[in-house]
């Protein structure tokens, strides 16, 4: 089966898609594309390059998000991007966050599409990679059609041709970026008209997204779809991802197999000393909707536990959950 590379994939997320997550979703999904959080161009250009853009190998096809609206700065970070081995850098145009505007990027530049266009151009002039944006389909309350139309059309003429449309407006003022994912309707309709209007580009749609058959069902209307905190708190939901839409092979099909390749991570991070409660926060929804799952997550949850070596934990949290599936 061919499939574009975008057909699925899993949204930046800030504070959750960090690399140790990405590779919690590698052993459950080989062919989803993956995205860091998003990265701030200064960040990038004034910080620790490597704790920022460091990543696994097994985390490919992984694009990197970056939040900017000065075009000569995305350049250097895009140049950044493909001398790290990236597979796409991403423009954030969605984010609604009051941090986020006052550095004048993210959703409020969908009141920039000129400026957009040309942090694309400045961005595809330095690097080979594909150059996306993932946006809104509006800010505040303009729910035109044609305001989400114009700034698609006038950063696609500057080259873009990759949009990743959150189908909900960001209202700038009045909601916190929690209520943003939320409250403002989504709207699918917007991003099925927008695919037929420019069917030469790449649409896909983000927001609200759960399960399979709804993904099947937009993927008859658009060329991908970018699932976000479904996926983070129900990771096994991914298991069907890649025999259904990719034609490939699961890496996994069973959750201990899973957990059991997840333990050899986290044990080799504690071996050179790294503490494992940062890179299992992302895990704890593993077992999600089985007998005991309670009960396991909150063994790799008390603190009390957390100097010791995982798979001691790991003994005690199977033992809590196979004791709860015996009970049940």
């Amino acid at each position: 089966m061919t499939a574009s590379p975008w057909r699925l994939s899993v949204a930046p997320m800030m504070d959750w898609t960090d690399r140790h997550c990405r590779v919690l979703h590698r052993l459950i999904t080989r062919h989803t594309r993956l995205y860091t959080e998003m990265v701030t161009t200064g960040a990038l250009l004034h910080g620790d390059q490597g704790r920022h853009l460091d990543f696994d190998a097994v985390e490919h096809p992984l694009a990197l998000q970056l939040g900017g609206s000065e075009p000569e700065d995305l350049a250097q970070c895009a140049r950044l991007a493909e001398r790290w081995g990236y597979d796409e850098v991403n423009l954030n145009c969605g984010c609604p966050s009051p941090r986020v505007q006052r550095g004048a990027f993210g959703a409020c530049l969908m009141g920039e599409a000129a400026l957009v266009a040309d942090c694309v151009k400045a961005m595809r002039d330095v690097t080979t990679l594909p150059v996306t944006v993932k946006h809104r389909i509006g800010i505040d309350r303009q729910e035109s059609y044609e305001f989400v139309r114009d700034f698609v059309g006038t950063v696609a003429a500057a080259g873009c041709e990759v949009f990743i449309v959150h189908a909900r407006n960001a209202w700038l003022d009045g909601l916190s970026p929690k209520d943003n994912r939320e409250i403002p309707p989504l709207r699918y309709e917007i991003v099925h008209r927008l695919k037929r209007e420019f069917p030469q580009l790449t649409i896909a749609i983000n927001g609200g997204i759960k399960d399979d058959e709804t993904i099947a069902a937009q993927l008859e209307a658009v060329d991908g779809v970018m699932v976000g905190r479904h996926a983070y708190h129900e990771p096994w939901a991914m298991a069907t991802w890649d025999e259904r839409f990719f034609g490939a092979h699961a890496p996994a099909t069973e959750r201990g197999a899973v957990e059991e390749a997840w333990m050899a991570y986290l044990d080799a991070r504690w071996q050179q000393g790294q503490p494992w409660a940062l890179a299992m926060r992302h895990a704890l929804g593993l077992w999600n909707g089985t007998p005991g799952a309670r009960r396991w997550r909150q063994v790799w949850s008390d603190h009390r536990l957390k100097s010791l070596p995982p798979r001691q934990v790991q003994a005690q949290a199977t033992a809590a959950r196979l004791g709860a599936l015996e009970a049940a």
